[in-house]
């Protein structure tokens, strides 16, 4: 990208390593519950709280600091937060003394680390490249973590199978620590022209753009559904699938890792997609391919084969990533700039936030119900968010929006 290729291409490590290390450790955290600990739907719903609970609470804090502080240094400090967690996993395995309660509290430290990481990156790609690179820039952002998504699940899965937790949590703990290093030297992303203000008047103003951006509102409606409905199935998942489908430790990670692969062969399609397809067209993609996924997991009920398991990851992940680079975009142009850290935090909030509630939501309807009900709580919301994104005007769009003056 001209004058601005390598600190793109060293924010783009930066991610591949941060990416690597919250997957490798998203995926061993529950199998280690299940396959070590004994935990049950449950358990593994308490823990997807723990490891979710950090963006509900910390996104907007995080989102005005990072329109206030140097972007860098924020996302590095949140990458060394979740590789001392990381490492306090491994000791704690290797004394035998691991057990649901402390896993679930270094998985919020560590996500903790993962919100401040998550929140400041978006802010900081539009100080690296020019406005008509975004959307490229986006995709390719969106290719290295979903290389993250194909290779951590089925890694974690082999690692945990093998030698337990140990041995998982170190690698991520080492893959977080080059995520931080990578950062240094690149522009600091602070367009903090305008005077300090209140914390709370600046977390008022970037809320308010948020919910009241007629292109934004549906943005965040349709991810929070979407995530909700991603989070109870994934809780369902597991336990599902070792005592209903009948997988492996290993398998359960090849047919999880199927999302990053539908990821990657949409985030090569990326540039064509952008070229060729109105953005309307782009953002329904993914909501639409969801409805497609949920079908495919239901239809093991009937039919308990893998492969379907596989394929309904696989569709989620495709038509994410379309989502994603589309919508990101759109934020990144609609948004002036002094507000993009905490307008960005308020979309962490909606696809992250709302995964507590999913995890809360599966745990209880888990009790009841078993698998089956939370997977028909997924199916719920993905035809709810299908249903927002078809009445809204993002459909209807043929391009992305010039950038917004403040």
């Amino acid at each position: 990208m001209s004058t601005q290729a390598s600190p793109f291409v060293r924010l783009a490590a930066s991610n591949l390593a941060a990416q690597s290390a919250q997957q490798i450790g998203l995926a061993a955290a529950p199998l280690v519950a299940v396959l070590a600990l004994g935990s049950d739907v449950t358990g593994t719903g308490l823990l997807q709280v723990a490891q979710t609970l950090p963006f509900l609470l910390l996104a907007i804090p995080l989102g005005v600091l990072a329109d206030r502080t140097a972007r860098r240094w924020l996302m590095a400090a949140g990458e060394l937060l979740r590789a001392v967690a990381f490492v306090a996993v491994v000791v704690l395995a290797a004394t035998d003394a691991l057990n649901l309660g402390l896993l679930a509290l270094l998985a919020f430290v560590g996500t903790a680390g993962a919100v401040a990481y998550s929140v400041a990156t978006p802010a900081l790609i539009p100080a690296l490249v020019p406005h008509g690179q975004l959307a490229r820039a986006n995709g390719q952002i969106e290719l290295v973590r979903s290389l993250a998504l194909t290779g951590g699940p089925a890694l974690a899965g082999l690692l945990v199978g093998l030698t337990g937790a140990g041995v998982a949590f170190a690698l991520a703990a080492g893959l977080s620590v080059l995520a931080a290093l990578a950062l240094a030297g690149l522009p600091e992303g602070h367009g903090a022209a305008a005077p300090r203000r209140d914390f709370y008047t600046e977390l008022r103003e970037g809320t308010r753009f948020a919910l009241t951006q007629p292109l934004l509102r549906p943005l965040l409606a349709t991810s929070v559904l979407f995530n909700i409905a991603y989070v109870a199935l994934q809780t369902a998942y597991i336990p599902y699938a070792v005592r209903h489908l009948g997988l492996s430790g290993g398998s359960i990670g090849v047919t999880l890792a199927a999302y990053g692969a539908g990821m990657v062969l949409s985030a090569v399609a990326a540039p064509l997609v952008t070229r060729h397809w109105r953005a309307g067209l782009q953002l329904a993609a993914g909501p639409y391919a969801a409805l497609f996924a949920i079908a495919a997991m239901l239809a093991t009920l009937y039919w308990p084969a893998a492969w379907l398991a596989a394929a309904c990851f696989f569709l989620l992940g495709a038509g994410a990533v379309l989502w994603t680079v589309a919508a990101t975009t759109l934020r990144q142009a609609v948004t002036p700039a002094p507000l993009l850290g905490r307008v960005s935090s308020i979309n962490t909030l909606a696809t992250y936030g709302a995964r507590p509630l999913g995890a809360a939501f599966a745990a209880a309807i888990g009790m009841l119900g078993g698998d089956v009900a939370c997977l028909v709580l997924a199916a719920i919301c993905f035809a709810g968010q299908a249903v927002w994104v078809a009445v809204s005007p993002l459909p209807r769009l043929t391009r992305l929006p010039e950038p917004a003056a403040m």
